[in-house]
């Protein structure tokens, strides 16, 4: 009689399992204007500088809802956060910048350690959060050495004069705009690409600023379409471009 009541049981759970996983699930809806989207951009950013923060290294953390190991950590939006007329945010963390450091122009070469995420803000149920991330790049977690010069910052004209198409004859077809006009609000260090890592700040470009709905380069594997991009990063050098 146990064993009856105990296959009834499993068999009841299983279907019950079954039913969960055949039910629809909820999928992203792009909204019908980039003003909405936009707009969810832009709440979306402040709740993730509310909810996370860098940890003694520079790298973007949660906060935990159990641990308190991190409750004496500062929130990125009490970090100074600036934002931009683009609608791009950037924070310079403190004491973690070159002394007096290599001002960055929109054209040099650069030499870039990060770990950068993209997002899409979405409404759920009327609240708007940052969902379905994926790594956009990440020199730390792959070969641990700067990513030197990469298109999304700066096309070489020399790949713009092979393209074929006329939609990737444009910088705009690869470069995160939002992403190189924050940039020159840091300064870069005189580092050799072996030295440890210690991430200088925060760079948040919203949708708008990055490909919005426009067509775009592969940077990543996936599609930028309404996708906001976190940089955490680190200009190890800079050169002038030739």
């Amino acid at each position: 009689m146990k064993k009856i009541l105990l296959y009834s049981t499993a068999l009841l759970l299983a279907l019950s399992s079954c039913r969960k996983e055949d039910e629809p699930t909820e999928t992203y809806k792009e909204p019908e204007t980039l003003e909405v989207q936009n707009s969810y951009d832009d709440q979306a950013i402040q709740k993730f500088l509310t909810a996370h923060y860098l940890d003694t290294q520079g790298n973007i953390k949660a906060f935990s809802e159990t641990d308190p190991a991190d409750d004496n950590y500062t929130k990125l939006s009490d970090m100074g956060p600036v934002t931009l007329p683009s609608g791009v945010v950037y924070i310079v963390r403190p004491g973690a910048q070159p002394d007096p450091g290599t001002a960055i122009g929109s054209s040099d070469i650069i030499r870039l350690m990060s770990r950068s995420h993209s997002y899409l803000a979405a409404s759920t149920d009327g609240n708007v959060l940052f969902a379905a991330p994926f790594m956009f790049k990440s020199t730390i977690d792959g070969a641990g050495v700067p990513e030197v010069d990469p298109s999304y910052y700066y096309v070489k004209q020399s790949v713009l004069d092979a393209a074929t198409a006329d939609v990737a004859k444009q910088r705009s077809y690869y470069e995160i705009e939002g992403f190189r006009e924050a940039l020159q609000h840091f300064r870069a260090f005189d580092l050799t690409d072996d030295s440890g890592y210690n991430l200088q700040g925060v760079i948040i470009v919203p949708s708008r600023a990055a490909f919005a709905r426009d067509p775009h380069y592969n940077h990543s594997g996936y599609s930028m379409r309404n996708r906001s991009v976190v940089f955490n990063f680190q200009v190890y050098k800079t050169t002038p471009r030739p």
